[in-house]
């Protein structure tokens, strides 16, 4: 019994160091979460440019009807060109060459470009692969001067609270050393702006909303093929995503609700006294892996 009166004492001060050590931990980490619910930096805060795939429409809206496709799509005898090796290996390479000369260019003349071609570079942007071939796309070329400006108005504005406050510092000081900031010129100096817009979904004849898969995924591909395109004409773009702009700029360019800003490309020839950052790319060995 003297035993057991001895020792309480020492159970009760161990007690209470483990409680104070516990919330000790508790309170550290309760900060911590406080600290980074406060933290400024939110990169990613525009919903347009998000990834909207994995979002599929209201059962009501989507698999109770077809979705306006013909339920039985004819199919015709396909013959693809056929090179030679040597040929092959010739175009693939030239190809490169081609591509390899393409560069981000932020320095753009008000030298006039001819409509046509920019027709045809959109026409083959739009022969990109898309989800069960929905095509979810939409080319918006801005070619009047007022209307250019407004656009860079917008995206001045957006850009200069992104720079400040949305995108925090290391991506700030990572676009330091391509001397890039919120000063858009080339919005109105190029002679057309094209605006890539996602379209969520479509419409059925009905009004009912039509399934458009994969419609990041696939606006993307188009984009891709519409950079080549513009590079093989001799005409040079720089891939521009301005953050919060999209609502904006859907509302003055008159798009509907379910199209959503995805790129936009300010496109003519590049100024004389055009300059680059010197860069480099990956070597094929790190960018392919063969197994």
């Amino acid at each position: 019994m003297a035993l057991f009166s001895f020792l309480t004492p020492v159970f009760i001060a161990i007690i209470c160091v483990l409680i104070g050590v516990i919330m000790k931990k508790t309170n550290g980490e309760k900060e911590k979460c406080d600290t980074k619910s406060k933290h400024p930096s939110r990169p990613w805060v525009d919903e347009d440019l998000k990834d909207g795939t994995d979002h599929p429409l209201e059962e009501e809206e989507g698999d109770e009807e077809w979705q306006g496709l013909e339920e039985n799509v004819a199919h015709v005898p396909f013959t693809g060109e056929r090179y030679s090796e040597a040929e092959m290996i010739k175009r693939s390479w030239m190809f490169y060459e081609l591509l390899n000369k393409r560069r981000s260019v932020r320095f753009l003349s008000d030298e006039p470009v001819p409509r046509e071609v920019i027709d045809n570079v959109i026409r083959t942007a739009g022969t990109s692969p898309s989800g069960a071939h929905t095509e979810p796309w939409t080319f918006v070329v801005v070619q009047d001067p007022d209307l250019r400006h407004k656009i860079r108005e917008i995206v001045e504005e957006e850009e200069e609270i992104n720079y400040k406050k949305r995108m925090g510092d290391r991506w700030v000081n990572d676009l330091k050393r391509l001397r890039t900031n919120w000063i858009k010129e080339y919005l109105d100096t190029a002679p057309y702006l094209i605006l890539i817009f996602k379209q969520v979904y479509g419409r059925l004849p009905n009004g009912k909303k039509k399934t458009h898969y994969y419609n990041e995924i696939s606006v993307s591909i188009a984009c891709g093929i519409l950079l080549a395109a513009l590079q093989n004409a001799g005409l040079y773009t720089v891939t521009s995503t301005p953050l919060n702009c999209g609502p904006q700029l859907r509302v003055l360019l008159q798009r509907p609700a379910n199209e959503k800003l995805l790129l936009l490309l300010p496109v003519g020839y590049p100024k004389k006294d055009a300059t680059v950052p010197a860069l480099t790319r990956k070597p094929l060995e790190d960018i392919m892996v063969v197994m």
